[in-house]
């Protein structure tokens, strides 16, 4: 009797129990609002296998299962197989590009009779335990330009496959590793011009190219500054690139022959200039430097690409950028989001009530059950329900961030750190979505948009980080 009981409390008696809490609210919520986005009144069988808030109901068995699965395994595995995850993942996402279904103009699933999986959001999983995996290598070193490199190197090959798999959404979530790299100890000078990188594709549409090649010396120059304390150096950089970049371009003008315009002068310049730029990094050792010259070279290979890009995209996701922009003001391009906005504003402040949203109830809110659940709840619950859902969400995303903190092992924290990170970014692009403050771009709210992939895959990623989190406690 005493040897189970102390099995017992070997298995379960350190898990967190305040975050193991809220995962179990959060996918209860998710569970009520799939019912409500779902429940069509007068409808025969109740417990059919046909609707979705069942198919939610057995997903989520089958992730606790799971969960306690891996509850039983030690963590040291993880580190094991971290490698061979990883490529496995890569694999199955290079089958799918190839031999995957097509759904929403994304190839981005596998389907097993009536079971439909996406396979990057289980590769999120193995992706997120290799870059743990890599970060604790003893010659590992956040300060190392071989090192972000190499970090960097691991995230672009699954976010290619998903470009090519016409899944951006998905492969952008790879872009929430930046705040893990910034709270393992990142320069936040050097997080600035990566934000402002990904931000590149969707400014090349409202500005000249002149204008974000000033806006990119700007920001890496003043990222420079603040990161090396070294004004005086920086403003001189500045005034002898902008005039002499000017000064060139008035000489060629003046040369009737010769037909430039200041973008490809200030460009030349300042691709020359990068030269210098290393000289002086190396003399000085100031090696962050370097990464901010590869950096610079990576966006200024971008902007130009943004239209090529662009035209490769299908029509449904053209169509969602240029609404988000403002480009054009077709109010039908803009439906969804415009529906969504009003179900939210409709519910007030304490809501219309359970099941009697007249948005969700009549089918004007597209994807009411998965992308746009926040709608749902909004509606029906109001202000007070929506900012509670989301003060959940936000504990429990500082609960996993205080696992973090407690591990012993930099696998485990920056892990804990990359499930928080990605928890963080869904919450932040799926809700702006709906709020029509980000493009649509098919990112589900986690553990509460239906989805029977999404829920396990993000049950089994938060349930490693209980493990790990168990396991330093016990020891």
């Amino acid at each position: 009797m005493q040897y189970g009981q102390r099995k017992r409390e070997s298995l379960f008696g350190s898990v967190d129990r305040v975050a193991l809490l809220l995962y179990l609210l959060l996918v209860a919520v998710g569970v009520v609002a799939v019912f409500s986005a779902s429940w069509v009144e007068g409808s025969e069988n109740f417990f059919a296998f046909s609707h979705n808030y069942i198919k939610q109901i057995v997903w989520l068995g089958i992730s606790l299962v799971m969960g306690v699965v891996i509850m039983l395994l030690d963590r040291s595995l993880w580190h094991k197989i971290a490698y061979y995850l990883y490529a496995a993942a890569i694999l199955a996402l290079v089958a799918t590009l190839l031999f995957g279904r097509t759904v929403n103009g994304a190839k981005a699933w596998f389907e097993f009779g009536p079971i439909r999986l996406q396979t990057m959001e289980f590769a999120k999983i193995a992706i997120a335990l290799a870059t743990a995996r890599l970060m604790s290598e003893f010659s590992f070193s956040i300060s190392s330009f071989r090192s972000l490199v190499n970090v960097a190197l691991l995230l672009l090959v699954p976010l290619a496959i998903t470009y090519l798999q016409n899944d951006t959404g998905s492969g952008l979530v790879l872009c929430s590793f930046v705040f893990m790299l910034y709270r393992e100890g990142l320069n936040k000078w050097l997080c600035i011009p990566i934000i402002f990188i990904a931000a590149l594709f969707l400014l090349s549409f409202l500005y000249s190219p002149t204008v974000l090649l000033v806006a990119l010396i700007l920001v890496f120059t003043l990222s420079e500054c603040f990161a090396n304390r070294n004004w005086r150096n920086s403003i001189i950089y500045l005034a002898l690139l902008f005039g002499g970049s000017t000064l060139l371009f008035l000489l060629l003008s003046a040369v009737p022959t010769i037909s430039v315009d200041y973008y490809t002068v200030l460009l030349s310049t300042t691709l020359l200039s990068m030269v210098g730029v290393c000289v002086y990094a190396y003399r000085s050792r100031l090696r962050n430097i370097y990464i901010m010259v590869l950096l610079f070279v990576v966006s200024v290979m971008i902007t130009p690409t943004s239209n090529a890009m662009f035209n490769v995209m299908k029509p449904h996701q053209q169509n969602r950028i240029k609404t988000f922009l403002g480009i054009t003001d077709d109010a039908s391009l803009n439906y969804n989001v415009r529906q969504s906005k009003i179900a939210i504003g409709s519910g007030g402040f304490f809501g219309k009530g359970y099941l009697q949203g007249s948005h969700i109830r009549y089918g004007l809110v597209p994807e009411k059950h998965t992308d746009f659940i926040f709608c749902t709840i909004g509606e029906e619950f109001g202000f007070v329900g929506a900012i509670t859902v989301l003060t959940l969400i936000m504990l429990f995303i500082f609960r996993l961030m205080r696992m973090g903190d407690r591990q012993r092992e930099t696998f485990g924290r920056v892990y804990c750190y990359i499930v928080a990170s990605i928890l963080l970014f869904h919450t932040l692009i799926n809700i702006g979505m709906t709020m029509g403050v980000v493009p649509v771009m098919g990112i589900p709210l986690p553990l509460i948009s239906y989805g029977g992939s999404s829920l396990l895959a993000f049950s089994i990623m938060i349930f490693i980080a209980f493990a790990f989190d168990a396991q330093t406690i016990r020891e």
